[in-house]
């Protein structure tokens, strides 16, 4: 493991501890070189599939793309990091349960949507915005209407997957 603060290879495990959920194992670190000490999470890699954009390309799972996107639409809202990971891990959980070899990007969008639907009203909307590309100012306070609804009624309206 390479340091990062002095980027030499030579350190030592000062501890090791798995995490709450018991999925990732933490590990404290302490550099030979400069004696700074750092931390690393270590999980098991499981095959996770391939990505179908919307013109076709194709790109590997990038966890740390959901957690950003997460991050952006939760910003300045009362989420923590640790709700935030949360989610990243059911996304991500549920898509290696599909077992799927690709997965369409909208699959992991409505996925985001629906979670920060659970997670954050603001946040959902935040989101929604940027995914579903609104065209207009119509377009966007139906959604708030939808929300508004919703509360009211306490039931959600299935939405069509973005074209």
């Amino acid at each position: 493991m390479k340091c990062p603060f002095c980027h030499d290879l030579e350190n030592r495990v000062i501890d090791s501890r798995l995490t709450k959920d018991g999925d990732v194992i933490r590990r404290r670190r302490e550099c030979f070189h400069c004696k700074r000490r750092f931390t690393t999470y270590e999980r098991v890699e499981e095959m996770l599939p391939m990505v179908v954009k919307k013109d076709g390309r194709r790109e590997v799972f990038d966890r740390q793309k959901i957690v950003s996107g997460l991050k952006k639409a939760c910003e300045k809202r009362p989420v923590s990091i640790t709700a935030i990971e949360q989610t990243a891990d059911r996304i991500e959980q549920a898509l290696q349960e599909r077992g799927d070899k690709e997965v369409p990007s909208s699959v992991i969008g409505e996925a985001i949507m629906r979670e920060l639907h659970k997670l954050d009203k603001v946040a959902y909307v935040r989101f929604a915005s940027v995914y579903r590309s609104f065209k207009d100012v119509g377009e966007f306070m139906r959604e708030l209407e939808d929300l508004i609804k919703e509360r009211r009624t306490g039931t959600r309206k299935a939405k069509a997957a973005p074209k």
